[in-house]
């Protein structure tokens, strides 16, 4: 089974390197990774160019800043695996836990995996208290539409079968992405998993990007991808 690795990149000169170089050492034999850039503003461009390119399958550049769903759309569009990761590109997420999410749809049992930061005895960096909140009341909310009982529909970490990926047409540009594949793919009413996952959260001061204007735009989303399509 090949794996398509999409990274979504903007501004992360001090991280991009170290994580696609982490991807590159994950437990996966087949795969391919796919760097999306958009548009970074703080040398990232650059560090690609030197040092990334050669280590990747595919780099995509943005002219102009889109977001993180934006990004994810031009990644989406180029894979070719039987299986798309999002990774991030801070280092948050640890991609030697890839065969964990994997596990389930290797076994046949799964079309979908969310990694959760919630649930499992993974260590987790103690960081933004309303933060976690958030997240739960976002998954909540979500879970009252989509009649889904995830845990962290938020997470960074969605395994997809890319027959799945391929009847999705993201709309949303920034963060508001998570509610709506999470909205689009209940309604295709996919075998869904959550497996427990480590997670490394970063503080603002460490270039952490998520505000409370995406909170506001994740409940719109919520709304809008569940009830209007």
């Amino acid at each position: 089974m090949k794996v398509s690795i999409v990274i979504p990149c903007y501004n992360e000169r001090e991280t991009i390197e170290q994580i696609v170089r982490a991807v590159t050492n994950a437990p996966v034999a087949d795969k391919e990774i796919i760097v999306v850039d958009d548009c970074s503003t703080d040398g990232t461009r650059e560090v690609i160019e030197t040092r990334v390119k050669p280590l990747v399958s595919q780099v995509i550049y943005h002219e102009r800043n889109q977001g993180k769903g934006a990004a994810l759309r031009s990644g989406f569009a180029a894979v070719t695996g039987d299986v798309v990761i999002i990774q991030d590109a801070d280092l948050e997420y640890d991609p030697q836990e890839y065969p964990r999410l994997l596990q389930p749809i290797l076994d046949g049992k799964a079309d979908v995996v969310y990694g959760s930061r919630f649930t499992g005895a993974a260590a987790h960096r103690v960081v933004y208290f309303w933060h976690m909140v958030g997240n739960k009341l976002l998954t909540l909310t979500s879970n009252m539409f989509t009649d889904l009982n995830l845990t962290d529909m938020e997470t960074c970490f969605k395994v997809m079968r890319t027959e799945l990926v391929r009847q999705i047409h993201i709309q949303e540009n920034r963060f508001g992405f998570e509610p709506e594949i999470t909205a689009k793919l209940a309604k295709l009413k996919p075998r869904i998993y959550e497996v427990g996952i480590s997670y490394y959260g970063r503080t603002y001061q460490e270039g952490k990007k998520i505000g409370w204007k995406d909170g506001v735009r994740a409940i719109y989303a919520i709304v809008k991808y569940n009830v209007f399509g």
